[in-house]
């Protein structure tokens, strides 16, 4: 049973809970966590001057996604930082060429999730991941969220992202601040809240 973890991360934060998210599909017995990012559309001139050079390297030995792998999967999760509230230009460039899979119903049935990033606490995380959630269903897709039997969710004495749409970091208004251990195992538990009904759906 294969769990497709497709995502597409700047500065770093999306990989790790992308990387948290193999981890926790790989606490389901027979479950096997598949990363791949999606193609960068932007120039090398342009992330030099965004500073993103070396984070985009450290990434380099994960696989670019083939739009086929999609309909190879049980079961998908999206990761994409915050674009004003939606998903970031290069995920939907790359959804944006899921046509064939949709005219075939490729991914119909299929388990689909979503975790995200942004810089502040209020800058659309939530919308992005229900935002995320329209292709998602156009695609005839069961979607997964991050259920509350994540503890995680319930506290309150520090600044976290997750929400029950799915996991989520604040990176800073600068990127400096990495997914905290909270963030980091909303992403292993939402994975495995995803495989869990992968391998229920498969068998």
């Amino acid at each position: 049973m294969k769990v497709l973890i497709v995502y597409y991360s700047m500065y770093g934060h999306i990989f790790k809970l992308a990387e948290a998210a193999a981890e926790g599909v790989k606490r389901i017995p027979g479950a096997e966590a598949v990363l791949r990012r999606v193609p960068e559309t932007l120039s090398l001139e342009v992330l030099q001057k965004m500073g993103a050079v070396e984070t985009k390297k450290l990434q380099e030995h994960i696989p670019v996604c083939e739009v086929e792998e999609l309909a190879k999967a049980d079961a998908i999760i999206f990761a994409t930082p915050t674009r004003f509230g939606n998903m970031c230009g290069q995920m939907k460039q790359f959804l944006d060429a899921t046509g064939q899979l949709w005219a075939k119903g490729s991914l119909i049935g299929k388990v689909g999730s979503v975790i995200t990033s942004s810089n502040t606490q209020h800058a659309g995380q939530e919308s992005t991941i229900l935002s995320f959630h329209i292709t998602l269903l156009h695609h005839g897709m069961l979607i997964a969220g991050l259920p509350f039997s994540y503890k995680g969710l319930s506290g309150a004495e520090t600044v976290n992202g997750c929400s029950p749409y799915g996991a989520s970091v604040i990176a800073g208004h600068d990127g400096s601040r990495m997914p905290s251990e909270i963030e980091l195992e909303g992403a292993r538990h939402q994975a495995e809240y995803v495989a869990k009904i992968a391998k229920k759906l498969t068998s």
